[in-house]
């Protein structure tokens, strides 16, 4: 099912951040004018002082970028422009009998190296005490406007805009005439607009969030309950399920919808309002059953704070959602479901959505049961103990099995 050709070589693409750059950095760093930070010890008004302070002082004097730099650069890499916009993308060719090409789509605020360590096993299944039968070539791109898919220069990108793009960069930069996605948070919509649109190329979707197109289409588009009140009569257990889903996604949505450039000055100038910003998403989202400490490496965190940072990606890839309001996504036929293409999916329950749900068999009937269930073409639905919201790196292994399993079906 692959073009094991590509129809124009690709010169590789390495990551090299200029010393000066990296100079600047630590300089802000170690000049960090620190919060007094009263009656926080718990962390009730978010991250702490406490907490960011010793992580900040090894980002100035501890941490080693060129080794990481050198890491990234083991992946072979390219970087194209495609309607005006940067793309930076793995490409990891398969291993098999007859490989399939899947491109994996990350999420806000994770760049595409949470997505990295599914790579080697897709690509090479045997080296990974799998099946040669599963091989699939692997295409990780960064979402434009993340990351090393930088600069932009044009301000309306979302994700059913750049569905459009990576599209073309699938069929045309690399030739396939089908081929797979595979997607979680903000890389769901743009799987499902991939799907939706392109089903005739699609062989097939896996994810990790069952994110259809056309969200933010509401009229509170910047609230992510819409509007919706915990119900008198709710068990301790939703109540709280309900609470903790609030306080983990309500306030990055409504501050990126309402104040994306407002918000974007002060994290673009200052490392450390950046990295409390994603600090925050990426430990509230993570598995709230987990250590984060001991699945988030402290290098692996400042790994992906300075992408963010050397590549200037904090403001443009929060604009991304507004720019799903502004430019609203325009259905292309009427059929059902709306994501044609056969679907798997990968659930874990230390998310905090859906609010309530304890066990795999309630995670997996919440879906079967919801509003987004007639959205897609649903073959295989799995959910699992292990992880949160961050699929592909918080449980690579049962995201790579559920993934195999929806393309044998398939193949």
């Amino acid at each position: 099912m692959s073009d094991n050709t590509e129809r124009t070589a690709l010169a590789p693409y390495r990551i090299d951040v200029p010393q000066d750059v990296l100079d600047d950095l630590k300089d802000r760093l170690r000049r960090t004018r620190f919060f007094d930070d009263l009656d926080n010890e718990e962390e009730y008004y978010g991250v702490s002082t406490a907490y960011l302070k010793p992580l900040v002082e090894y980002w100035a004097d501890g941490f080693d970028w060129r080794a990481q730099e050198a890491r990234l650069n083991s992946f072979n890499q390219h970087k194209v422009e495609i309607d005006g916009a940067p793309v930076h993308f793995v490409h990891e060719r398969g291993k098999g009998t007859d490989a399939i090409p899947v491109m994996v789509l990350h999420g806000w605020p994770w760049p595409g190296e949470f997505s990295l360590p599914v790579v080697g096993p897709l690509a090479d299944p045997v080296a990974h005490g799998g099946d040669a039968a599963d091989a699939f070539d692997v295409v990780v791109p960064n979402l434009p406007g993340f990351a090393w898919s930088t600069p932009l220069t044009r301000g309306d990108l979302n994700y059913w805009k750049i569905a459009d793009i990576l599209h073309t960069l699938m069929t045309e930069t690399l030739g396939y005439e089908k081929y797979a996605v595979a997607g979680s948070d903000y890389g769901s919509l743009v799987a499902s607009a991939l799907g939706h649109k392109y089903a005739d190329s699609i062989i097939g979707l896996h994810y990790g969030q069952d994110l259809p197109p056309g969200m933010f289409a509401n009229e509170r588009f910047w609230d992510v309950t819409d509007g919706a009140t915990i119900p008198a009569d709710a068990s301790p257990e939703l109540r709280a399920g309900m609470e903790n889903f609030v306080t983990t996604y309500v306030s990055h949505v409504t501050a990126h919808m309402l104040d994306a450039s407002t918000l974007t000055h002060g994290l673009n100038d200052s490392p450390i309002g950046m990295l409390a910003w994603l600090l925050q998403r990426w430990r509230k989202w993570s598995d709230k059953n987990g250590d984060f400490e001991a699945a988030f490496p402290r290098d692996f965190v400042l790994t992906q704070a300075t992408t963010f940072w050397v590549t200037e990606s904090i403001g443009s890839s929060i604009r991304m959602y507004r720019n799903a309001v502004r430019y609203p996504w325009v259905p292309s036929h009427d059929r059902r479901p709306t994501v044609e293409p056969p679907a798997g999916f990968t659930f874990l329950l230390g998310d905090a959505y859906p609010p309530g749900v304890r066990t795999v068999e309630e995670r997996i009937a919440a879906f079967e049961n919801g509003p987004t269930r007639a959205a897609f073409n649903a073959i295989n639905v799995n959910a699992h103990e292990k992880g949160g919201h961050f699929v592909h790196y918080e449980n690579t292994e049962a995201f790579v099995s559920d993934l195999r399993g929806t393309f044998r079906k398939l193949r």
